[in-house]
């Protein structure tokens, strides 16, 4: 069928989306059963898809789920667990919203599109029609609506709060970004990992339970530097035990952005006095690689392999669909480069595919990996005998832009570049970026000033979006709101959680997923929206040196996790001979308005699987103990998963908030 209901356009939607047409209208039984209802506005490249659930399972709200950047509107249909979005609106009593974002081309500044439209004005106008829908299948009302989106989805939820007016009653902007977080977040710690590539084993063994805390004595003056350098601009030290599979995240594409904007800057860090490439002492020097090779052959992804498409989320966000069988995914060289390096510029200098260009994501030996899915495709002409130059010379410049690029006095973090007059002690470059990056998710500068009620999720050891940064906005919410914030805002931060909104942990016993939070901060924003009911508290924390520090104890805390203490023999660290009994004391607590404690599980033997469950009486306090012992000699890290749930079901996938707490048993 298809609907003409016009959609309003005083709500901050603009004009372009009077004519909404449905084009797809069924009844699905998967991932649960709904309503689908698809289709777009004419005129636009804008799609939705909308997914009603059985009317005696409504109750008169909707989620709306927002992507970093536009992509499909049909992500939902496939997702399943704790990740499944429409299966939680439905048990949540909402139905589904998801939409393209206006379509691919509307996130790109540099096509000069109208990027509102990206950032909020199609899903808002999404949002409105799908109030018509579900009157028509409901009866007469006004649904509540809810959007909530993470890292560059954060942003555009954030654009959506602040340029709209009607449109969402509340908002869970997650894992967000600054004005500043682009590309600075990404320079600082590539540059860190060039640097400390030798010494991460020392330096998460020293931040893990029972090292010493402090890896400084191990490393030297460069590498004291480049650490205290990251860690001043808030990346968490605890947050390194991933650095074998850590890799450059976003900051290729986002490199590519940057030499767009400031392309004088790569040729003036290797020639100007202030820039670290202009120092001859400097190890940018020892690791830049520029060199040209023949090729051998081309390597292709494995040919049985399959495509899945992109899921949206918030760690994929910047990749492109999946590899289908047979894609380029490297070149073999005649030789093996002269050095190793992470990240560089392959250009082809002859052939037929001669003037091709991409990026890198290492050079290892005679193989050099590319960076994007399927940029390989540029490549296809490419013989061997066909002449290639590597070069990552715009890369180790790009590593240190953050220090060029200081901002007002509230971004703090950047005062390791400022002197006692507050002014920068580096020479800075003609303009902010970090703004204009930001820009083009959001539409506009957040600022702070939103109708309706929010509630941010950030997380302590997130390695992509800084831990500060949540704080930093919630500073402009207090400008704007003042004695009234509490009443409209809050902030949870979830601790030994990273920056991707997946299920499954690449290492399970030290990090956990935030997915609960993120159902429990929606369950309660509707609770607060429409019944009043006040949400769990903003997490209490200070900010040291661009550090999050939280409370200890959960009745200080605040927030929505549990907090939990496991000692070995009344510590974080016990030496023993091999065979001999340790004590393990687990005390996990609640704090208030956040649930109850569900379960607990153990990972005894420091084998990183969780193989013991321990039966435990739900409630707000769980005390354990429990003795093992260890037989043969090396050390082992015990790690006890903590469960909490908004409700106190055991049974239940959704709101369930999870923490850890781990000790490290040295056997001799």
């Amino acid at each position: 069928m298809t609907q003409q209901t016009p959609v309003s356009v005083d709500s901050g939607i603009g004009a372009g989306f009077e004519t909404p047409y449905v084009d797809i209208d069924e009844e699905r039984r998967l991932p649960v059963p709904h309503r689908y209802v698809h289709g777009g506005f004419e005129g636009t490249e804008t799609r939705f898809s909308f997914a009603f659930p059985p009317a005696d399972r409504y109750e008169q709200r909707f989620f709306q789920h927002v992507t970093p950047v536009p992509d499909s509107e049909n992500l939902a249909q496939t997702a399943v667990g704790r990740e499944g979005k429409i299966d939680f609106a439905i048990s949540s009593g909402a139905y589904f919203v998801e939409t393209n974002g206006g379509g691919a081309n509307f996130a790109r500044p540099e096509l000069g599109g109208d990027m509102t439209i990206a950032a909020f004005r199609a899903n808002a106008a999404s949002a409105e029609y799908s109030r018509v829908i579900a009157r028509q299948i409901y009866g007469e009302h006004r649904p509540y609506g809810y959007l909530y989106g993470g890292s560059g989805g954060g942003f555009r939820a954030m654009g959506a709060a602040e340029n709209t007016s009607g449109v969402w009653d509340g908002f869970v902007p997650y894992v967000i970004g600054s004005p500043l977080a682009i590309p600075n977040v990404f320079t600082v710690r590539m540059h860190a990992m060039r640097i400390l590539r030798d010494k991460f084993e020392v330096i998460d063994d020293a931040y893990a339970p029972g090292g010493s805390g402090d890896p400084f004595p191990l490393l030297n003056a460069e590498e004291q530097a480049a650490l205290a350098e990251v860690t001043r601009m808030g990346f968490p030290p605890r947050s390194w035990f991933g650095w074998r599979t850590m890799g450059a995240h976003a900051f290729s594409v986002l490199y590519g952005g940057l030499a767009m904007i400031d392309p004088d800057y790569f040729e003036t860090f290797w020639t100007t006095e202030g820039y670290l490439g202009a120092d001859p002492t400097a190890s940018v020097h020892r690791d830049r690689l520029q060199w040209e090779v023949e090729v051998a052959e081309l390597v292709r992804g494995d040919d049985h392999g399959t495509s899945h498409g992109p899921r949206g989320g918030v760690d994929q966000a910047f990749r492109e669909p999946s590899l289908a069988a047979g894609q380029i995914i490297g070149v073999r060289l005649r030789t093996s480069a002269p050095i190793d390096a992470q990240l560089a510029d392959l250009v082809v200098t002859s052939g037929a595919a001669e003037g091709a260009r991409l990026v890198l994501s290492s050079v290892i030996g005679d193989v050099a990996m590319i960076d994007i899915p399927g940029a390989g495709a540029a490549l296809e002409g490419l013989q061997p005998g066909d002449l290639v130059t590597i070069d990552n010379s715009n890369v180790l410049a790009a590593q240190t832009y953050h220090r060029h690029q200081v901002p007002s006095p509230d971004f703090a973090v950047w005062d390791q570049f400022r002197g006692a007059d507050g002014e920068p002690t580096l020479p800075q470059r003609p303009m902010l970026v970090g703004p204009l990056m930001a820009m083009g998710a959001s539409g506009t500068i957040q600022n702070g000033a939103f109708d309706g009620r929010m509630i941010v999720v950030a997380c302590l050891n997130d390695r992509e979006a800084f831990p500060w940064q949540a704080d930093w906005y919630a500073g402009k919410v207090r400008e704007h709101l003042g004695a009234d914030t509490d009443d409209r805002f809050r902030l949870w931060y979830v601790d030994h959680a990273l920056h991707g909104d997946d299920e499954a942990q690449e290492h399970p016993t030290r990090s956990v997923s935030y997915l609960g939070a993120l159902h429990e901060a929606l369950r309660q924003l509707a609770a607060w929206v429409e019944r009043g009911v006040e949400p769990a508290a903003s997490t209490a924390y200070e900010i040291t040196d661009g550090q999050v520090v939280v409370p200890d104890a959960a009745a200080a805390r605040h927030g929505v996790q549990p907090v939990a203490r496991l000692t070995v023999d009344g510590g974080e660290r016990a030496e023993v001979s091999a065979g001999a009994t340790v004590l393990l004391r687990l005390d996990a607590r609640m704090p208030s308005r956040a649930g109850r404690i569900v379960g607990i599980e153990w990972d005894l033997d420091g084998d990183g699987e969780y193989d013991a469950i321990e039966g435990v009486e739900v409630g707000e306090v769980v005390q354990v103990e429990r003795r093992i012992a260890f037989e043969a000699p090396g050390t082992y890290f015990v790690t006890a998963r903590v469960a909490a749930q908004g409700e106190g079901d055991p049974e239940s996938i959704w709101a369930r908030i999870e923490t850890l707490a781990r000790v490290r048993v040295v056997v001799v």
